[in-house]
């Protein structure tokens, strides 16, 4: 027997106690090296009921330890086993196993008994348990004639099974011909001991192929019994049945099948008992016969079934429950109860129990002079009997030996010698059993030993418990302390925990538990020391963990998995789904961090788990991938309760995948009139299966069902079947009845047909009625076919009239229809507005006034009142045949407007006009008006030519646009200075009839700014600029050709290139030296830059420096040109007429008013004074280049 430890702890107190274990020597804690002189122990045998398979050969285990090497030894029934005699019987080498050879010859029966095995050596003698050899058996069923049985519906009945007794008991069930099990329910269900209960029969029970079968699972045999045939019919047939067939049928009774209260078919009577062995399953049953079938109750008197043990099967009609214990025993009561009554049978349980261990003896190993104890101490019901055998044989009759003393269930040892050295047995018995233990007494002196390896390297992980192994022996048993560094220093700590086989636990191992740690063993014999290392590693962490996820099927889903962990260890990253491996699928794919899973679907759904393993610990995430899509279409449309303007639609709801169903939407066809068009019927709640839907007369309805889930709706259903309705007068009549007269003389009555699904019968006509509204004639009324249009001819002009329009079919009229008032049709008006009169309020502005025409003059819908206006040809134009007209209509009765967009100081014409329906009516005479001066627009061009010294010339052109008579010319100029500043500004007058202007007196090469525009009585027009400099003095233009000559001398040139080449070899020498770590003055940098106003005169353009104005009336900038031409063309700004009415041009608001805002934009004026400006004067870029 191995040696063990109990798992008690001490742990170590707190202070400066050193961390030392005092074993108890009457508790080993430790296996006996094989190397050490030592009692066998019987390490394997076979267990103690063997049950053996006859057509394999019998192994009989027995295999034991020991120093020297045990021998072994066999009985049989209770004597000696001479294996040697048997031929068929052999012991493995090394071993006490025994192989009976039965497969080449021989019977197992013949080898049955019971067994016992001995080992034994020097130290003493072990024995196993009695094992009893019996072989399987698996006997046939005998052979019976069984008779068909007829039994009248609605009565109990029992089929035996009565299985022949095998080894072990087989196993038992029902099936027919075909091996398919028979269905078993509340009412069918099959007993314990094998047989088929019936509650009661009904005619579905009938059939010829009942069958009992029996398993036997050791031989892997199936025995089958006869068929038993069995009848259900009513009364009546069995009457019939006794009187032809009496003689050869077993009858049951034709008693009523009326209903009846139960009846235990199983077991017997109000009580009865059972007993059970501790620690088995206690089955208890009960089977009840009645009509209707009865349902089963049970419970415990004066007690409660223990919750985690207690289980029912057989529809409750069994009762189990495992690992029963004596606080099982008491009374249980079944209860069967149906609609008639109820009964119950008590059964009183009695749990017995085979011994069990309460200490069983362990092995002891003392040394000499010490003492020590065996203790068996076990219990059963009744009370086992303990006895104690020495080396196999009883205490009693065993050599007697003076340390031993024997108490009931302990033996005492007092100052062992080697000679105590045995092997004791410890028999516990009952009638139910009997418990066998070995344990050796050793009596050693051997000096300590540490069995763990040498310098073994423990890793764990930070905050978990360290177990530092030290398994160790010795006779005494060793002291055990230990220590930490290479200092040696006890560890006193009470962090610590020692257990008593020498390990020393860290309970929480943090980092700074790194280290050598040395374990210690003494006895009165010597020391033994051993050094283990343990590291403490981080703990892996996942950071990033999966996310649960929603995803639509076909979709991509991807889970994030960030994993942290000890960078002395390797992680392994595995990914599960399930926990189970991933599918072996292409659309899985794995990197460092991620799992993605593309076109996803439906069996994608579950848990995946990111799992990371390192070789010291593992953690794991998991989240959850649901996967929804649309819902499945619904199935199985039926229609029910079918009526004239109802009918019931059921179905059945597809999968709703993953996401739930929240309505049904409802769509029908009708075949007759809209075949393959589909219209919304109804919704109803993704809870309901069925609606009631309303119908219309005269549709052949077809109806089909879409479920509707948050990702959106599924494919339409089949269709239903077809419904057809019965015809029915129309329930509505034709709408957006309406009366317009097309020629002045007619009446066009026109309305939106019904659809075929309104029609609600056959034969669809519509009764058109009218009459004038005015008048007291009699309806006239004309049936016409399924149209949209009736024209009633000869009416007189723009009459009002009352129409109604009204649906009609086979079946009859459809309701009273409503009456609408229209008109006969327009013609144009015959009087133009009179009282014209045009005021004009300015330039562009006029105000147009009119009287309104007579209603009755109209003929029609007054639409409105149009003005047509143009402009009067001047001479030169009055050749011209076309004149362009402005038009301008305004809605309704209005009789003023304005006209917008008027030419200044320009002559106009214009006529009204009254618009209805039909068209225009005559105009009214032609009123003329003229407006009045406005401001000119800029001249057309200004240039600036023949500069010279002091003078500049400016040329122009009128305005385009003099809107009156020009009264004179405003020119206004200032200077611009190398800064950038403007000069004071100079006004001038020029009369209007001047084209050219010439200015003196200017100074040399100096640039101005030019402001120019034109004046009529009404004021200033827009404002034109240009610029222009002044040409320079010739004295100094040739200074500047003669330094330019100056500069292109071939002595100049080589002058600078000596310069160059001197200025060269200083920067070079300075170089040199200042590398050598010498220092020089440097003299202070120089202005990098030349006068600022010295600027390059630009090529492309011959103007000075980069100035620009980038308005008209701002300080120049730099960035721009001016036209080399020096031609500046205005910017044209035509005003034009908004869009105010339905007219060709425009439009009036309802006042007349004009809609929009006019307003030219005119240059500022220029700014007086001095004004900073970034460009350079490019006359002082020429003075200072001199």
């Amino acid at each position: 027997m191995q040696l063990k430890i109990m798992p008690k702890k001490k742990r170590l107190p707190a202070g400066r106690v050193p961390l030392i274990l005092f074993l108890c020597q009457m508790i080993s804690a430790l296996e006996v090296p094989l190397d050490l002189v030592q009692p066998p122990t019987i390490t394997q045998q076979s267990p103690k009921d063997y049950i053996v398979d006859p057509r394999e050969n019998i192994v009989i285990q027995c295999e034991a330890k020991g120093k020297p090497p045990p021998s072994f030894s066999w009985t049989r029934n209770g004597t000696h086993f001479d294996i040697d005699k048997d031929p068929l019987v052999t012991m493995r080498p090394g071993s006490g196993t025994l192989v009976i050879n039965i497969m080449s010859e021989g019977k197992a029966e013949t080898y049955e008994g019971i067994y016992q095995c001995t080992a034994r050596n020097e130290r003493g003698a072990a024995i196993s348990n009695n094992i009893v050899i019996r072989p399987s058996r698996s006997p046939l069923w005998t052979k019976e004639k069984l008779e068909p049985i007829t039994l009248q519906n609605g009565q109990p009945l029992v089929l035996p099974c009565r299985p022949p007794v095998g080894l072990p008991p087989a196993i038992i069930f029902w099936m027919d011909n075909s091996f398919q099990r028979l269905p078993q329910s509340e009412r069918v269900s099959q007993g314990l001991n094998g047989d088929l209960y019936f509650s009661n029969v009904l005619p579905e029970d009938t059939r010829e192929d009942y069958i009992c079968y029996a398993r036997f699972n050791h031989t892997q045999t199936i025995q089958q019994k006869q068929p038993i045939s069995l009848k259900v019919i009513s009364v009546d047939e069995l009457n019939d049945t006794i009187a032809a067939n009496l003689s050869d049928t077993e009858f049951y009774g034709a008693k009523s099948s009326r209903e009846r209260p139960p009846t235990f078919l199983t077991p017997e009577g109000n009580a009865s008992h059972k007993e059970e062995l501790r620690g088995n399953v206690l089955s208890l049953e009960c089977i009840a016969e009645g009509l209707p079938t009865p349902i089963i109750y049970w419970i415990k008197e004066d007690g409660i079934l223990p919750t985690n043990r207690t289980f029912y099967r057989n529809f409750k009609k069994t009762l189990q429950i495992i690992q029963v214990s004596e606080s099982d025993s008491g009374n249980y009561q079944c209860i069967a109860k149906n609609a008639l009554g109820a009964i119950h049978h008590t059964i009183s349980v009695t749990v017995k129990a085979a011994p069990y261990w309460i200490m069983a003896p362990r092995n002891l190993v003392l040394s000499p002079g010490e003492d020590g104890t065996l203790i068996c101490r076990a219990y059963g019901n009744p009370k086992p009997r303990i006895s104690w055998l020495t080396n196999g044989v009883p205490i009693e009759i065993a050599p007697d030996d003076p340390s031993r003393r024997i108490d009931g269930d302990t033996i005492i040892f007092s100052n062992v010698q080697e000679r105590s050295s045995a092997v004791y047995q410890c028999n516990a018995s009952n009638e139910y059993g009997y418990l066998l233990a070995n344990a050796f007494v050793n009596v050693l002196a051997e000096p300590p030993r540490i069995l763990t390896s040498e310098n073994t390297l423990y890793q764990v992980i930070a905050n978990r418990p360290a177990f530092l192994d030290c398994a160790f022996f010795g006779s005494p048993l060793p002291t055990i302390e230990w220590f930490k560094g290479a200092k040696g220093s006890a560890l006193h700590e009470d962090i610590y925990v020692l257990h008593e086989n020498g390990t020393l636990e860290i309970p929480v191992a943090q980092k700074d538990s790194t280290g050598t740690y040395t374990c210690v063993a003494r006895n009165k014999l010597g020391i033994a020391k051993n050094e283990v290392h343990l590291e403490v590693k981080d703990p892996t962490r996942i950071l990033k963990q999966p996310e649960y996820a929603i995803v639509q099927r076909g979709s991509t889903v991807s889970f994030e998995c960030k994993v942290k962990h000890d960078h002395t260890l390797i992680a392994t990253v595995t990914w599960l789904k399930d926990n189970g491996a991933l599918p072996n699928d292409e659309r899985f794919t794995v990197d460092k961090d991620h799992l993605v899973v593309t076109d996803v679907r439906d069996d994608d759904g579950g848990t995946y788990t990111c799992a990371a393993n390192t070789t010291l610990d593992d953690v794991s995430a998991s989240a959850e991938l649901s996967v929804v899509d649309v819902p499945n279409p619904p199935f199985d449309l039926e229609l029910t309760n079918q009526l004239d303007k109802s009918v019931q639609l059921s179905w059945t709801p597809g999968d709703d995948n993953n996401s739930p169903i929240t309505k049904f939407v409802i769509e029908y066809e009708d075949a007759m009139h809209e075949a393959g068009l589909w219209h919304h019927q109804a919704e109803v709640s993704g809870t309901q299966t069925t609606a009631q839907l309303k119908l219309s007369p005269y549709v052949n309805y077809s109806f089909r069902v879409m479920a509707e889930n948050s990702i959106g709706r599924s494919l339409p259903s089949e269709g239903s079947e077809q419904y057809l309705t019965k015809a029915a007068e129309p329930d509505k009549n034709p709408t957006a009845v309406e009366g317009l007269g097309s020629e002045p003389d007619n009446l066009v009555i026109t309305w939106k047909p019904l659809n075929g699904f309104e029609s609600n019968g056959p034969g669809l006509q519509y009764r058109v009625s009218w009459r004038q509204r005015d008048g007291d004639d009699e309806w006239t009324s004309v049936v016409v076919a399924n149209v949209s249009k009736y024209i009633v001819s000869g009416t007189p002009t723009f009459v009002p009239y009352l129409i109604k329009v009204q649906a009609l079919n086979d079946v009859g009229f459809a309701p009273e229809p409503a009456v609408v008032m229209g008109h006969s049709g327009e013609d144009l008006p015959m009087v133009a507005p009179g009282n014209v009169h045009v005021n004009v309020l300015n330039s562009t502005l006029a105000e147009v006034q009119w009287d309104s025409v007579p209603l009755k003059s109209i003929r029609g819908h007054l639409q409105g009142y149009r003005i047509y206006y143009w402009k009067a040809q001047s001479p030169s134009q009055r050749n011209r045949r076309h004149v362009e007209k402005k038009i301008l209509t305004f809605q309704g009765s209005k009789t003023h407007g304005m006209l917008p967009g008027l030419e200044p100081f320009s002559h106009y014409s214009l006529n009204v006009r009254v618009v209805n329906g039909k068209g225009e009516g005559p105009a009214s005479p032609d009123r003329a008006f003229s407006t009045p001066e406005g401001v000119p627009s800029a001249p057309s061009s200004l240039k600036i030519v023949n500069p010279t010294l002091d003078s500049l010339t400016l040329e122009w052109d009128p305005p385009s646009h003099p809107n009156g008579v020009l009264t004179e010319y405003t020119l206004k100029y200032q200077p611009i200075n190398s800064t950038h500043e403007l000069g004071p500004l100079i006004d001038l007058k020029i009369p209007a009839n001047k084209t050219r202007w010439t200015l003196k007196n200017l100074n040399f090469s100096t640039r101005y700014k030019f402001y120019f525009y034109a004046q009529t009585s009404a004021g200033s027009g827009s404002q034109i600029t240009e610029e222009a400099i002044t040409t320079m003095d010739e004295g100094k233009m040739a200074m500047a050709s003669r330094q330019v000559d100056i500069a292109t001398q071939g002595w100049f040139i080589g002058l600078m290139c000596a310069v160059a080449l001197l200025i060269l070899i200083l920067l070079i020498v300075c170089f040199i030296r200042r590398n050598k770590g010498g220092k020089y003055p440097v003299k202070e940098k120089e202005d990098a830059h030349a006068d600022p106003e010295i600027q390059p005169m630009k090529e492309d353009d011959g103007t000075f420096g980069e100035y620009s104005d980038a308005e008209d009336h701002k300080p120049l900038k730099k960035g721009s040109r001016t036209p080399s031409d020096r031609t500046v063309k205005k910017e044209d700004s035509d005003d034009s007429l908004v869009d105010y009415g339905e007219g060709v041009n425009g439009q009036f608001n309802e006042d007349g008013s004009f809609i929009g805002q006019y307003s030219g934009k005119k240059e500022k004026e220029p700014v007086e004074g001095n004004e900073s400006s970034e460009a350079p004067s490019p006359v002082n870029a020429m003075n200072s280049f001199v």
